[in-house]
């Protein structure tokens, strides 16, 4: 009997051990206002980006991916799988369960460098992120609107910097010392970095600027596309590439309204802060496509297609459940989760994705519809001036610019759009 017990452990010892070797390490490069059409492979034709255009050969290129249309707000979406009319946005409280605490208790190590921005960019120990379940931080709890960007280091203040220049590359510093140095290499890990670029006030270094062909800004993102290589580099030099998850998308589209571009100080003169949208319309605090709809680019090697390009409906709230699937660990029982699974959509066993898309207080894209209330707002704040109070209804398949408002054509869609907007709205 004591023989059986013994060969039985060995094998549920083997079983987990095999578990553990097939979840992968988790990457995920996250952007700040980056536009649409920034890249080179989303047709971009002045910016060079030979590594991010390199990734989306290795991986899947995501054409219709999802986040909000503002910064916190998109974060706290990203960290939680719940709109952030239920996860707080920049107030996100203490209460709300990430998916770094979730992952933690089921093996994996933590890291969380750059913008933070969910604890209302103020040191609010329960609402940062040691408290939100990582184990190591280094970065901001706010933007550089100023000028300046006070970081820290876990729970400490570590200082202040005014080189908007320098730092996406302090930030890919930090994280391939996080890989190289903090890490415990025999357990997995999640490495989210989320950049304070291309938010404005933006710069490049000396090494980078006035070298593009889109301006100051087409220097920053000239800048980022080699830092992120450099952090490429690093996964396979420590031989991690192959069991790495890596996840390239932003937080919301350009700040290109005139109401913004017209109140920014202390931005460089002359320069233009903001990226391309492409075919889109608008941009960050509109409810229009540039608002929500970013590049997205996935790479997992032998497990995520290659040279794929995939227009299914995925968001970043769609991150929580994936990695439950992905990493072995239960969503909460207690709170409504918006996203949904979509391991097997990165794996290439579907080409579909989301039923539909709800843009928070604003209305919902169904297959190829999308619908807007006649007073679409996000929190009060991403109001479009120029918009009509009217409902609208587009067909992104026939209209991705968004020109041609269907309402008055389809009284019926319009309607039951409009009662699912209701119904996702009321969801706690």
């Amino acid at each position: 009997m004591k023989n059986i017990l013994t060969v039985l452990s060995l094998l549920f010892v083997s079983a987990l051990a095999i578990i553990a070797a097939e979840r992968p390490n988790i990457v995920i490069i996250f952007t700040d206002d980056q536009g649409y059409a920034d890249l080179a492979c989303y047709g971009n034709t002045k910016n060079k980006t030979p590594r991010l255009d390199q990734l989306a050969k290795e991986g899947t290129r995501f054409t219709s991916f999802y986040s909000q249309t503002v910064c916190g707000p998109s974060r706290s979406a990203l960290l939680t799988g719940r709109q952030p009319i239920r996860s707080g946005g920049w107030g996100m409280p203490a209460e709300e369960i990430t998916w770094a605490e979730l992952i933690g208790k089921a093996g994996y190590q933590t890291a969380c460098i750059g913008k933070w921005d969910v604890s209302n960019r103020k040191a609010i120990i329960p609402r940062m992120p040691n408290a939100q379940g990582f184990d190591y931080f280094y970065g901001a709890l706010g933007a550089n609107d100023n000028g300046v960007v006070k970081l820290h280091e876990n729970n400490e203040d570590a200082g202040s910097t005014r080189d908007m220049g320098g730092l996406i590359k302090l930030y890919t510093d930090k994280s391939i010392d996080y890989l190289k140095n903090k890490r415990d290499p025999k357990k997995p890990f999640v490495l989210y970095l989320a950049h304070t670029m291309m938010h404005t006030i933006i710069d490049a270094s000396p090494k980078f600027r006035g070298k593009s062909k889109g301006g100051l800004y087409g220097d920053v993102v000239e800048e980022f596309d080699f830092e992120t290589g450099r952090l490429l580099d690093t996964l396979d030099a420590l031989k991690l590439a192959d069991n790495t998850l890596v996840i390239y998308t932003s937080d919301n589209g350009p700040w290109n309204q005139d109401k913004y571009t017209k109140r920014k100080k202390g931005h460089p003169a002359g320069a233009i802060f903001w990226g391309e949208a492409g075919p889109l319309r608008n941009g960050k605090g509109s409810p229009y496509e540039a608002g929500y709809r970013l590049p997205c680019i996935v790479r997992w090697p032998g497990r995520v297609p290659a040279g794929r390009v995939n227009d299914a409906v995925f968001a970043s709230i769609d991150f929580m459940p994936t990695f439950a699937t992905l990493c072995g660990f239960a969503l909460p029982k207690d709170r409504h989760i918006d996203g949904i699974d979509q391991t097997d959509l990165l794996l290439g066993k579907r080409e579909t994705g989301r039923e539909f898309f709800y843009f928070n207080k604003a209305g919902v894209r169904k297959g190829k519809w999308k619908y807007l209330r006649a007073n679409a707002h996000f929190h009060g704040y991403a109001v479009d001036d120029q918009r009509p109070k009217a409902e609208e209804l587009y067909d992104l398949e026939a209209d991705l610019g968004e020109r041609n408002n269907l309402a008055q054509k389809h009284p019926e869609l319009l309607a039951e759009l409009r009662a699912l907007t209701d119904q996702l709205e009321a969801k706690k």
